[in-house]
């Protein structure tokens, strides 16, 4: 692949998997639209890897803390903050992964992957964020998270196996449901991509290991690197705003998009 194609596929996943307008969404238009050759799993995974690492970076702090809970999870004990924060971001996971399997082994993800379906969730998910992020209460910070809204959340997230939704939008959207803060909101959001991005990452992983390809390595390095530098900006940019700015702008974006495609797909 050129050098051009690894970093609009790494910008485009980076850029896109935080902010609340679709990574995945945004990876199926471009050989859609472009007529541009399909990235395949090799260079999916390693954008992948490389906007894990970003989020790792930027909060850190929690990251060692949950991490370092695991531990006294897996002992049976969750009477620490940290074993109380790797608890709940395990059963927000299990939902989307459960879901996830079932969509891959009867093949429905790879029939959702179209335009259409894209442009739908673009405009009707941007809507029912804008509604919950209007209209939700700002009470509630990441410290307050529980089992009922882990779930909660997490039945949110599965949600975005369907093309166009955006993971980070539609758990946003939850947390705002229940009347977290915007900035911790999309705290606890982002959080809750760790374990999934991890565990899709590692899935595709095994998929690639079986057609390993020295040459299609190098691009994958090429291709993380750039991801994980766009994802990072992109994460302090939205974080930043948040303490000033709604998820208004990225609503706008979503159904002005949703309506390009729709048009695009019934014309």
């Amino acid at each position: 692949m050129s050098l051009f194609h690894l970093l609009l596929i790494a910008v485009i996943q980076g850029v896109t998997e935080f902010l609340p307008i679709s990574s995945s969404g945004h990876l199926i238009l471009l050989p859609n639209l472009t007529g541009m050759d399909d990235q395949g799993l090799a260079i999916d995974v390693a954008v992948h890897v490389g906007t894990l690492f970003a989020v790792i970076l930027y909060f850190w702090p929690d990251v060692k803390l949950a991490a370092v809970g695991t531990l006294r999870l897996l002992r049976g004990r969750i009477d620490t903050p940290g074993a109380r924060l790797a608890f709940l971001l395990a059963v927000a996971t299990v939902p989307v992964v459960i879901v996830g399997l079932i969509l891959k082994v009867t093949g429905l993800n790879d029939a959702m992957r179209s335009v259409a379906v894209i442009g739908w969730t673009m405009l009707v998910f941007g809507i029912v964020l804008y509604v919950f992020d209007q209209r939700g209460p700002k009470v509630r910070k990441a410290e307050d998270w529980t089992l009922r809204d882990a779930v909660v959340m997490g039945l949110w997230q599965v949600l975005a196996l369907i093309p166009g939704t955006s993971r980070s939008g539609i758990t946003i959207t939850g947390a705002r449901a229940l009347g977290y803060t915007r900035e911790d909101g999309a705290k606890l959001a982002m959080l809750m991509s760790i374990p999934t991005i991890a565990m899709a990452g590692g899935l595709l992983t095994l998929d690639v290991m079986a057609h390993w390809d020295p040459t299609l390595a190098l691009d994958a390095a090429i291709a993380a690197v750039f991801a994980f530098g766009s994802a990072l900006l992109a994460l302090i940019l939205m974080m930043r705003l948040l303490k000033s700015v709604s998820f208004t702008p990225y609503v706008i974006y979503r159904v002005i998009l949703g309506l390009i495609l729709l048009g695009i797909a019934y014309s």
